[in-house]
């Protein structure tokens, strides 16, 4: 063998053995159990306690068992809000008698404005199935960072104020967790399926 085949082959060891100890290091870390207390990705929602429409309390712990869409905003918004809550309803009511095994709630970030007599005035233009929810700043303020849901106070001209806020519907799993946010933008019946899919 001469001394340049010796090398290619010394090289090619070389190479093969790191090789070896690199899927060696990624198999031990990747069958390593998840250190506890330690999150493996970014956790959207988290309990809650705030109240609804009715003035009853509502909790997290109600809504397990059923997969639920959550979508954040205020009586008072112009477009979005109305539009959005719009279109979940059409979404509930495609599912018939299987709505009453979903959960859509509708938190506002307005708790000044929106009380549970507001938020009751303003839902009985949408499906019967949507519960807003309301409560003092601080509960809600920390249900919104549960969401990473960003909101805003912006005084307008007229002395009153808007808010700006983060618009995604999110769709939760029977279990409570995020799965995904929620497109009401396709076909009704799209829509539908995906949550009758999860029930």
């Amino acid at each position: 063998m001469t001394s340049r085949n010796a090398r290619i082959l010394l090289l090619l060891a070389a190479f093969l053995a790191g090789l070896a100890a690199c899927f060696a290091v990624v198999w031990i870390v990747a069958s390593r159990p998840p250190v506890p207390g330690v999150p493996q990705t970014a956790a959207i929602g988290g309990p809650f306690k705030l109240t609804n429409q009715d003035g009853r309390t509502v909790t997290d712990q109600d809504l397990r068992g059923k997969p639920f869409l959550v979508f954040f905003g205020f009586t008072h918004c112009p477009d979005v809000c109305p539009t959005t809550l719009f279109e979940v309803s059409e979404v509930m009511r495609n599912l018939g008698d299987q709505a009453d095994r979903v959960g859509a709630l509708f938190i506002t970030v307005d708790p000044e404005r929106d009380t549970p007599a507001k938020l009751k005035e303003y839902l009985s233009s949408f499906d019967r199935h949507l519960t807003g929810l309301t409560g003092d700043p601080a509960a809600l303020a920390a249900v919104a960072k549960g969401y990473r849901v960003y909101f805003k106070k912006v005084p307008l001209d007229d002395g009153s104020y808007t808010m700006d806020h983060t618009a995604i519907v999110y769709l939760m799993g029977k279990d409570g967790r995020f799965v995904a946010p929620f497109n009401v933008k396709r076909p009704t019946e799209v829509s539908a399926a995906e949550l009758r899919r999860r029930i």
